[in-house]
């Protein structure tokens, strides 16, 4: 177990920085010159994925970074569909599709490993739920980062 304190330390970030990586790579191609819609769902749906684990990190209450890492499993989810629609239309190559979705669902399973874990950490005492009082003027002590197993960290792979 370590604390993590920034999100660009979480593997489930690491894994949709790639996606998000691969999706602008696949976008940057002619064919998507004219379908400004698929384009630009595609791309926000990526980077949907990474920005929500960063946001629910910054967030002062496990609920409140669950709720973001659904958002984030779902966006992942949301370009694998995608990537169907660059498919039939011939946007891209089997092989290019087969890649950014495999990306996708891996970006989606590492994101909700960690969801489940935070989740499991809950505080299940209490039935009823309301809304925390959040505290904007600074970082309040309690909340210097999370304490986490070290599946979900991220370890850059030594060459």
């Amino acid at each position: 177990m370590a604390r993590v304190t920034d999100f660009e330390d979480l593997a489930c970030w690491q894994k949709a920085r790639v996606l998000v990586n691969a999706v602008y790579n696949v976008t940057k191609k002619r064919a998507f010159k004219q379908d400004f819609r698929l384009h630009d769902q595609l791309r926000s749906a990526a980077v949907s994925a990474m920005s929500n684990i960063a946001e629910g990190f910054a967030r002062f209450h496990k609920k409140d970074f669950i709720r973001f890492l659904d958002i984030s499993q779902s966006s992942s989810a949301e370009v694998k569909s995608l990537m169907y629609v660059v498919l039939d239309q011939e946007y891209a190559s089997l092989n290019e599709v087969t890649e950014v979705q495999s990306l996708a669902v891996e970006s989606r399973k590492t994101t909700l490993g960690l969801l489940r874990y935070i989740k499991r950490t809950l505080d299940v005492t209490t039935s009823s739920v309301r809304e925390p009082t959040p505290v904007y003027m600074a970082i309040p002590e309690e909340h210097e980062g999370w304490d986490l197993p070290d599946e979900f960290i991220y370890a850059p792979s030594e060459a």
